[in-house]
């Protein structure tokens, strides 16, 4: 059971140590039962911890991003057996580090969030205050649950589910099924949506917690995902109606501008910065996609590269392609200075991403845009989890599903609009997928999750992947939808409950 009692110490500790620097919060002394839940500030202590793992690199640095590294639309970039056991749904990726940890950080997550609930409504300070603190912690315990129930869970076993009694050094059995965990995170987020201020309410300060629009956000992704299209529209609309949010409209490649962090597109994002005390936090995504050894001038990593089936599935005169993708002798900026693009003599494709790579195009970016430490590549630019774009991609497929083909079209020509492309007519679920994918290539939204879903999957890794030359760098991979659908259970979670949680069936 030490996992288990694990999570009151991983709980405690982040209060202390890792609080979110952008909340502004300064830890003092070591809390325990007989000290701690008794101040406001004891309150804002915890809701920082909360954040603590976002800098972790195998948070929302790389870890999770493993998973969606299994899509048609990327690569690994460099020889890594362990990323490629998991890109090619190998049983012997399960008991390896690279995503081992990714089920025992979130509910650490869930832990601190349910002590939140459960001690600040006790402690005598501002209500308005203490409901945001609240909402925060009902909105983080269910982003943590989406993302483990819809990596995690099916129809034949969810995930499980941690109440505010239970005891923290038993195991808990998974639920029933991935149905079971859905409406618990969606009770979750409404609870949330109800306590939390609008985005447009919130003190500067403030910027990064969580909040109404992105509770609402998050309701309309766990429905879809739960294919009650109805709700996913109804919550999609909810934002959309809001009135607090809008594309940036100057052009895709805006989108991604640390000087627009805070954007009316802004919904969700891993807030960022390239240097605190010489180690900066946030993702350090920006620098794991940039390509190996970064030309000489900074240590980028050279993971997550496109492929030539990403390239090619844009429509001619689509501006998000050449936003989203550097191909060898495209011009772009780096340190200052323009240049051609020209991959690494070991990557396995010759693309890479680019969405990430503004802070990289400054004179002497380190250290105001950029990490000092290239083996911890954060930088200046908030990395997006959620953005309004998708909201509107939502509310279109979601569409599509109940009322057939065109009823999407006023969502989809936002956006391709803004991607330089005419409006459409009729546009059917084919259209919606091709959208999503070219919106959202490189992003937290995770085209493999889409592609299984969509029950897309298996044909597509039927094929294998090419770079820009025609030539397969990826070979096909065989994936049953049975049992890939959802990804293998960490050994050490099983072990660690003496068998209360068991393995998905095949893995």
């Amino acid at each position: 059971m030490k996992q288990y009692i694990k999570y009151l110490s991983i709980a405690l500790f982040a209060i202390v140590s890792s609080c979110k620097n952008q909340l502004d919060i300064t830890p003092e002394g070591a809390p325990s039962a007989g000290n701690f839940w008794k101040t406001k500030e004891d309150a804002l202590k915890a809701e920082g911890g909360m954040y603590s793992s976002y800098n972790e690199e195998d948070y929302y640095g790389r870890g999770m991003f493993w998973f969606i590294n299994a899509s048609d639309d990327m690569v690994t970039g460099r020889n890594k057996p362990e990323g490629d056991n998991i890109k090619n749904f190998n049983k012997s990726y399960i008991g390896g580090g690279y995503t081992e940890s990714q089920w025992s950080m979130r509910y650490a997550v869930i832990k601190q969030a349910n002590d939140i609930i459960k001690n600040v409504p006790n402690i005598d300070m501002d209500e308005q205050l203490k409901n945001q603190i609240v909402g925060d912690a009902y909105f983080n315990a269910g982003l943590v649950y989406f993302q483990l129930a819809a990596n995690y869970g099916n129809d034949k076993a969810g995930i499980p589910i941690v109440s505010l009694e239970t005891d923290p050094t038993q195991a808990v059995p998974r639920a029933k099924n991935v149905n079971e965990n859905y409406d618990h995170i969606i009770n979750l987020f409404l609870e949330a949506a109800d306590r939390l201020p609008y985005f447009t309410e919130m003190d500067a300060a403030d910027y990064g917690k969580a909040h109404k629009t992105a509770a609402w956000s998050y309701l309309s992704k766990v429905y879809l995902y739960k294919k009650d299209y109805a709700n996913a529209k109804k919550y999609a609309d909810m934002v959309i109606t809001s009135g607090k949010h809008e594309l940036v409209l100057t052009s895709f490649a805006d989108v991604f501008r640390a000087s627009n962090n805070w954007s009316t597109e802004y919904i969700w994002s891993v807030v960022c910065s390239p240097s605190v005390g010489g180690t900066g936090w946030g993702s350090k995504l920006p620098g794991v996609m940039l390509t190996n050894k970064g030309w000489n001038l900074y240590n980028g990593w050279g993971y997550y590269l496109p492929t030539k089936e990403l390239y090619d599935s844009y429509e001619a005169g689509d501006q998000r392609r050449e936003a989203t993708i550097l191909k060898t002798g495209d011009k772009f900026m780096f340190f200052g200075q323009e240049r051609s693009f020209t991959k690494d003599g070991g990557a396995t494709s010759d693309y890479q991403f680019k969405k990430y790579m503004e802070p990289f195009t400054h004179a002497n970016p380190i250290p105001a845009h950029v990490n000092p430490n290239g083996d911890n590549g954060t930088t200046d630019l908030n990395v997006p989890l959620m953005r309004y774009a998708e909201v509107l991609l939502i509310k279109a497929e979601a569409a599509i599903m109940l009322d057939g083909a065109g009823a999407g079209d006023a969502e989809l020509n936002r956006i391709r609009l803004r991607a330089g492309l005419s409006a459409a007519t009729g546009m059917t679920l084919a259209d919606l997928k091709r959208e999503r994918r070219n919106e959202l290539a490189g992003e937290w939204a995770d085209r493999h999750r889409d592609l299984v879903r969509w029950g897309d999957a298996q044909a597509v890794y039927a094929k294998p992947l090419h770079d820009s030359q025609g030539k397969e760098i990826w070979p096909a991979r065989a994936f049953n939808p049975e049992v890939h659908g959802v990804w293998a259970v960490p050994q050490r979670e099983i072990d660690n409950s003496n068998g209360v949680i068991v393995q998905n069936q095949g893995w």
